[in-house]
């Protein structure tokens, strides 16, 4: 894109000049690669000027380019107001005369905004820029909406590969960048095809039955694991090493599956499905489960990314998250993955399609009530507290959804894991051709083009399923083709702001998709900026 075009731009004309951003400013505010006009060869721009630009709380100026395309220059004078929240900004101030001339050649001027750091708020700025003609005169605001924060520089959290200039960003998350590694090995040893996984069944099938996932196995008895081999596509000392973290999992929580029973099909796909039921403890108690296997048919590739996923968040106790409780593994049977569960809880896409009034499951019966924007903000609070809890334990989550959310009647969002949801929501998933299926229009631009995980990816993540609850789960990018994501992504491209969304709402959406990962808003600043915006919505409801 050469330039932005919008489709309201008023035909009246004061003079010859340009008023744009550049590139690489769009770029920056915006993560879009274009220019942005204000007025172009004499011809304002109305919509552009009626947008509220954001500005991030890490960038503290803002650049602007003009020029006079008569043979004179134009008469100018500049102001700047802050129109609320004055405490939160230093006055701002030009790098340029608030008074002098619009020059001939194309100049970049630079506007400071400096916040307090005393108070955290939004402030609301708009900068006057008056032109003379001569016989009349034409002023121009730009709004601006700057997110300050209280004494909360941008915390350090970056583990991609990506070469890039030290920051305090890579202090924080050095630590994470090790974890995030270790889990993109298990999920490419995971992810083998059907043909070497049978291969491999053929050649110990002398050994085991064609249905015993896991040989030499006790109901008792934590070592059952031991024999259990994975496709080998990785160096046999890193399969090995994560072959034993995974058993030590599973040595842990292994339960006897005498004490789960089963009452009902909460959902299933081709070869995975999902049960309700009870679990029973040593001392006869019993607690309503969710358990999670596959069919008999299943092969041993989808066995090992039900294990892997399923005990990906093993070990993390925090109210928006849901772990697993205990692991089920005997001869002759597929494995049990157990987690906690209450009896009004559904999965989350599943509720949001139910309050469209979309038919899922076999459910019946009225659909929920309306979701109101309080409501979508509240769940989309909890969603951000479970994430930020798992980068706090160095856990990257790469497949934040609503398929892999839960949520109860009082709308309270606890996030899952990803296990059988390939299975489940086929639709959410594509392969490119490189045998991974990988949830292609929830992935960050970088993740697409060259695999690179971080809390900035997650981050995106976290902006789609916000988009999710606002549009009720509906699907994004329906209209683009899997294979062509990336290059969409990359000429600018994002979801549109859905119908009954308020601005400030999108605008939280468009932090998280911005091309570059250091330019998206940490998990605390999009704290910040839900909290308060719930906040001034309380006040009105």
């Amino acid at each position: 894109m050469r330039f932005l075009a919008f489709l309201l731009v008023l035909p009246a004309c004061f003079a010859h000049l340009n008023v744009y951003l550049s590139s690489a400013e769009v770029l920056r505010l915006l993560g879009l690669t274009a220019e942005l006009y204000y007025v172009r060869d004499g011809q304002i721009n109305s919509y552009a000027l009626n947008f509220v630009v954001p500005v991030p709380a890490n960038i503290g100026e803002l650049h602007f380019s003009w020029q006079s395309l008569t043979r004179r220059p134009l008469p100018y004078t500049l102001r700047v107001d802050v129109i609320s929240h004055p405490e939160a900004l230093h006055p701002p101030t030009f790098s340029i005369p608030s008074t002098g001339l619009v020059p001939t050649e194309p100049q970049t001027w630079q506007v400071d905004l400096p916040c307090t750091h005393t108070v955290a708020a939004e402030v609301d700025v708009t900068i006057a820029l008056n032109i003379s003609t001569g016989s009349s005169s034409t002023t121009l605001h730009f709004r601006r909406r700057k997110i300050c924060l209280k004494d909360a520089p941008r915390p350090a959290v970056r583990v991609d590969n990506a070469p890039h200039a030290p920051t305090s960003a890579d202090i924080f998350y050095a630590g994470a960048g090790c974890a995030g590694g270790v889990i993109i090995l298990a999920a490419v040893a995971a992810v083998a095809c059907r043909a070497r996984a049978r291969k491999l069944r053929r050649a110990r099938s002398d050994e085991q039955d064609a249905h015993a996932f896991l040989p030499d196995s006790s109901c008792k008895s934590a070592a059952s694991y031991t024999s259990y081999r994975r496709p080998t596509s990785l160096p046999p000392v890193a399969a090995e090493e994560r072959a034993r973290d995974l058993q030590q999992r599973i040595a842990e929580l292994t339960i006897q599956r005498c004490r789960v029973r089963l009452r009902s099909v909460a959902m299933e796909g081709t070869f995975g499905r999902v049960y309700r039921g009870t679990y029973a403890d040593e001392d006869g108690r019993e607690q309503e489960v969710l358990v999670k296997t596959v069919a008999e048919h299943a092969s041993q590739v989808q066995v090992s990314l039900l294990l892997q996923e399923g005990c990906m968040l093993y070990g993390l106790h925090h109210e928006r998250v849901l772990s697993v409780l205990g692991v089920s593994i005997e001869d002759q049977t597929a494995p049990f993955i157990l987690y906690p569960w209450g009896p009004t809880w559904r999965n989350l896409k599943q509720f949001l399609l139910a309050c469209r009034g979309v038919a899922v499951g076999g459910a019946t019966g009225a659909p929920p009530p309306p979701l109101t924007t309080q409501h979508v903000v509240r769940m989309a609070l909890h969603a951000l507290d479970g994430l930020s809890y798992l980068h706090s334990q160095h856990v990257l989550h790469k497949d934040i959804a609503a398929r892999n959310c839960v949520v109860d009647e009082n709308l309270r969002v606890m996030i899952g894991d990803n296990a059988l949801c390939r299975d489940l929501f086929p639709a959410d998933y594509h392969c490119l051709g490189d045998n991974e299926n990988r949830p292609i229009k929830w992935l960050a631009l970088e993740t697409l083009s060259k695999k690179q995980f971080s809390p900035a990816s997650d981050v995106w993540a976290l902006g789609v399923l916000l988009w999710e609850l606002t549009t009720l789960a509906h699907q994004p990018y329906a209209e683009v083709d899997p294979f062509e994501v990336a290059a969409y992504l990359r000429d600018g491209y994002r979801l549109q702001q859905p119908a009954n969304c308020p601005d400030e709402l999108f605008a939280v959406m468009a932090y998280c998709w911005a091309m570059s990962p250091d330019d998206r808003p940490t998990l605390p600043q999009l704290q910040i900026f839900l909290r308060d915006f719930h906040a001034q919505l309380t006040r009105f409801v």
